[in-house]
């Protein structure tokens, strides 16, 4: 399972009863990339293969489990909740322990299909790979996880003897269990922190020694690849006595790109909300949401008042997003060609308050993307600020059927009348 922290890890958001996905600073990455990743640092993973094509598949089996009754197959994408996910095909469950025979069948019927989870939304999420494992023989399932904790400012591991569900319902009925050990960055994990960790694991019949061993390295792991999570659910003993990594979840700092370029290699752009794909390409800060409010705002926090009002008024924020102090026209084209692709928007309200960022070009850009996108849904402008009279000279001239606002209530209380219609 690819679990998440919720209440100890904020996983996702729902909005006026909306799912709604939380803005993302990190890079997700593949279970079985993940899995690749931590066999290079020594951890015990199960023998596994992605596969993208049933062809694929056939030879995968016939060379990597070539003694194999059993296989795991798990469907890839970058959300929890997998085993109990649907297929929009009808297919029940992301995850199937099948007969050698079977695994083309089950594996074909995921390919190329749109899995939904509790994680993913109602849109679900396209399986591209699935990935082939060992069945292993696991007496015994828990929890671990790393992460980075605000309040010791520094890494805290996260250990429970119980594992394969969700932590979320064990930190509520059973919060003794949960074991948290925070780690002095400075000095990095001692043997006793790890044998702190191990005690929590409380594991039945992997070595002790061994089991510190492990944990020692999934914390060098944890830092010398920059991640801001390494969840482990579950991590598992076998019948042989070991001590594995049965699933797992990395996300690395998007601030590390530049000296992590391997694992940024990685990303996967399909499992990613398109908009957001396209905005990070222009260097725009962009987050998609699920409302009928288009927003352009620059600064962050204004653009974060501004949906606040938008729900004041009765309205739904679409996106965020802030274009920034300093922001090009061509920029502003690609945020406003972002915005008008989206189906669900019928309104869009630009709220510019010049400071860095002049208004003349905002509103040059406004009318540039007008040129190019067709404008199908009433757009509220509200500027105020550096050279705001020539911004709003430019606008008036353009021709533009445009709504416009004095202050930032007015706006969006025009914005939200405006998308009702």
């Amino acid at each position: 399972m690819r679990g998440s922290l919720g209440k100890l890890v904020a996983g996702s958001l729902s909005l006026a009863g909306r799912w709604q996905k939380q803005q993302l600073r990190r890079l997700n990455v593949h279970e079985y990339q993940g899995a690749e990743l931590m066999s290079k640092y020594g951890i015990n993973v199960p023998k596994g293969v992605a596969v993208s094509s049933v062809e694929e598949v056939k030879e995968a089996v016939r060379s990597g489990f070539p003694n194999e009754k059993e296989i795991v197959v798990k469907s890839q994408i970058l959300a929890g909740g997998r085993g109990l996910g649907t297929f929009k095909s009808g297919l029940q469950g992301g995850v199937h322990i099948v007969k050698t025979e079977e695994v083309a069948d089950i594996a074909g019927k995921m390919l190329g299909q749109i899995l939904v989870t509790k994680q993913t939304g109602p849109q679900g999420k396209i399986v591209s790979k699935v990935y082939l494992c060992q069945k292993l023989s696991l007496v015994n399932e828990m929890y671990f996880a790393i992460t980075l904790d605000r309040q010791t400012a520094g890494p805290l591991i996260i250990a429970c003897r119980k594992g394969g569900t969700s932590i979320e319902d064990l930190a509520e009925k059973f919060p003794d269990m949960i074991i948290k050990v925070p780690i002095d960055v400075f000095k990095g994990i001692t043997d006793e922190d790890a044998a702190k960790v191990v005690d929590g694991l409380a594991p039945k019949v992997a070595d002790r020694s061994a089991s510190i061993e492990q944990v020692k390295k999934l914390y060098q792991l944890f830092c010398e690849r920059d991640c801001t999570l390494l969840e482990i659910n579950p991590i598992a003993e076998t019948s042989d006595n070991q001590l594995v990594a049965a699933d797992a979840k990395l996300n690395f700092d998007d601030n590390a790109a530049f000296r992590q370029k391997e694992i940024f290699a990685l990303r996967d752009p399909s499992q990613e909300d398109p908009r957001e794909v396209d905005a990070a390409k222009a260097d725009l800060n962009y987050i998609g949401l699920d409302g009928e409010i288009g927003c352009m705002v620059n600064g962050a926090g204004l653009a974060m008042a501004t949906m606040d009002i938008i729900k004041l008024h009765g309205g739904t924020p679409a996106n965020f997003l802030d274009v920034g102090g300093n922001a090009s026209e061509s920029q502003v084209v690609e945020a406003f060609k972002i915005l008008t692709s989206d189906d669900k928007v019928k309104a869009i309200l630009v709220n510019i308050f010049g400071g860095i960022m002049k208004c003349d070009i905002i509103a040059s850009g406004i009318v540039n993307a007008a040129k190019q996108v067709a404008l199908k849904v009433p757009v509220v402008v509200r500027l105020e600020g550096t050279n705001v009279d020539q911004g709003k000279r430019i606008l008036k001239e353009s021709g533009m059927t445009l709504i416009t606002a004095e202050d930032l209530d007015d706006a969006a209380e025009k914005a939200v009348k405006a998308s009702a219609h």
